[in-house]
């Protein structure tokens, strides 16, 4: 495992091997058979690209009314419990006792992307993000505290795993592109992204 630090994001490349990639891939199978993924529909009807889920107290929502947090699925079903496998990376990475309340599952197919943005619908921004790659690569940017100035860009793997905590937590990122069916550990290629958040 290489710890790579840039613009304050903790990006720990490697940080799971392929047996710890595999096992997070079954224990979210049940998630996803719990509450499917959705494509949020954006303000002026636009649709994300990106197909998403949500585990835990909390899921994160987005529709013409904006982006919050919500206490059940689009079917009103409440979100099923955040994995075991999933926690362990939070306690291991962040040393904390207190628990994430959200992890949002993101869904990357070919052609999806994130544009930039920040975090910021939590109450205590102390807390930092936790984000886990899973299959194919994807091209991260990372920008600044506020909109424009310069970027920088780094290849995400499967298995890596970034920290966003202190001077990162407010910074703006996101995802330009995957490199599509560039891992095998998803049969029919794609990107899996879990973001780890405490919410109140």
């Amino acid at each position: 495992m290489t710890l790579l630090r840039v613009r304050g994001f903790d990006i720990h490349k490697g940080y799971l091997g392929l047996d710890r990639q595999v096992a997070l891939i079954e224990a979210l199978r049940p998630v996803l058979k719990a509450a499917p993924l959705f494509s949020p529909q954006l303000r002026g009807g636009k649709q994300m690209s990106v197909r998403m889920t949500s585990a835990g107290q909390f899921g994160w929502y987005a529709d013409e009314t904006g982006y919050r947090y919500a206490d059940a699925h689009p079917s009103g079903r409440h979100w099923p419990a955040i994995p075991e496998e999933v926690l362990t990376i939070w306690r291991d990475l962040t040393g904390l006792d207190r628990e994430p309340e959200c992890c949002l599952l993101n869904y990357y197919g070919e052609g999806a992307r994130m544009g930039l943005h920040q975090d910021k619908d939590e109450a205590d921004f102390s807390y930092p993000v936790v984000s886990v790659s899973l299959g194919d690569d994807g091209l991260f940017r990372i920008g600044n505290q506020t909109r424009g100035g310069k970027t920088e860009s780094v290849w995400l793997n499967s298995g890596d795993v970034v920290v966003m905590g202190g001077e990162a937590r407010l910074t703006y990122h996101g995802v330009d592109r995957i490199r599509f069916k560039s891992s095998r550990l998803l049969p029919k290629g794609g990107r899996i992204n879990l973001t780890l958040r405490v919410v109140t």
